[in-house]
């Protein structure tokens, strides 16, 4: 039972006199009151009310009873003030996000988000590369990936996590590679941005190391990698939140499971000097809350492994 609600009829019956008018009180069953009423004595180990025509405290009611009345008072307090926070929101939030990410999910959120808080003006700049916070007027960033040590805040949305894959087609005319040696003789698409250097690095006992691959594609765009492999020209490095749907669909299938590269964390970042802000604050939860733990791709992802496996 929930303390809160043990807590508030505690306090309803000692401020009606009885169970029956606390019940109609709070709009709810006598049996109910007296439930939590019971259930919050054996947990405390005492007795805090003595029952009869009128409810009247012991000692350790009393003492209870003053606590009860506090805590209670604090948390309507608290409420109202993220009440007051939602209503007071106003101003500008210039915010930079990630391309792939954002057409798939992001955009639907920040615009949920901004119909929560219509005195907020939101400016978002949809691009994949890493803006400079500092110098480019952002008040903040998503970012996906390895973060490197800056004097940023980090705060982690979900984990980003990364597969292999390529679609059915192509493995059954090329094989599936049971290791990353084997990577050498097959095709494989290149994200620019994660790979300027035409190799792979994935973990290997504990270590990271390069292969080669074939190179087919080279692109700044992860739509694009995806495209191409469901068309069947070679392997991609994807992250979950885009492949999902394409593995469910048998598009694509993941391969090399053991050795899938670091995808490090799906972040929004800001200046140190703006984290009492509370329209950032307000920024992270609303994301965490909507993107959910764990996000609606891997249940999708874990749901299908159920279901065939």
């Amino acid at each position: 039972m929930n303390k809160l609600c043990e807590m508030h009829s505690f306090v309803a019956v000692v401020d009606t006199g009885s169970i029956s008018e606390a019940a109609r009180r709070m709009g709810v069953a006598k049996s109910m009151v007296s439930q939590r009423l019971q259930q919050l004595e054996k947990r405390l180990g005492s007795i805090l009310l003595e029952r009869g025509r009128h409810a009247r405290l012991t000692e350790s009611g009393e003492v209870f009873y003053r606590y009860c009345v506090r805590i209670l008072a604090e948390v309507d307090d608290a409420e109202g003030a993220v009440q007051t926070l939602q209503s007071s929101l106003h101003g500008s939030l210039r915010i930079a996000a990630p391309m792939a990410f954002s057409i798939r999910y992001l955009t639907p959120i920040l615009s949920s988000f901004a119909v929560r808080y219509p005195q907020l003006q939101l400016d978002v700049d949809f691009d994949d590369r890493h803006v400079n916070l500092h110098e480019e007027r952002y008040d903040a960033a998503i970012r996906i990936g390895e973060l490197p040590d800056s004097s940023l805040v980090a705060k982690t949305i979900t984990p980003n996590r990364h597969i292999i894959c390529a679609s059915p087609d192509y493995l059954t005319a090329h094989g599936t590679p049971q290791t990353p040696q084997e990577l050498s003789r097959h095709f494989a698409m290149l994200y620019v941005n994660r790979e300027p250097h035409g190799m792979w690095t994935l973990p290997v006992n504990n270590a990271l190391e390069s292969f080669r691959v074939r190179c087919r594609l080279r692109t700044n765009n992860a739509h694009q990698l995806m495209e191409a492999a469901k068309a069947g020209m070679g392997l991609a490095i994807l992250p979950t939140f885009l492949a999902a749907q394409s593995i469910v669909a048998g598009e694509l299938q993941e391969v090399l499971a053991p050795y899938a590269p670091r995808g490090g964390n799906i972040s929004a970042v800001y200046r140190q000097s703006l984290r009492a802000s509370p329209k950032l604050q307000a920024l992270v939860s609303f994301l965490t809350e909507q993107i959910g733990s764990p996000p609606e791709w891997e249940q999708m992802l874990a749901t299908h492994a159920r279901q065939t496996g």
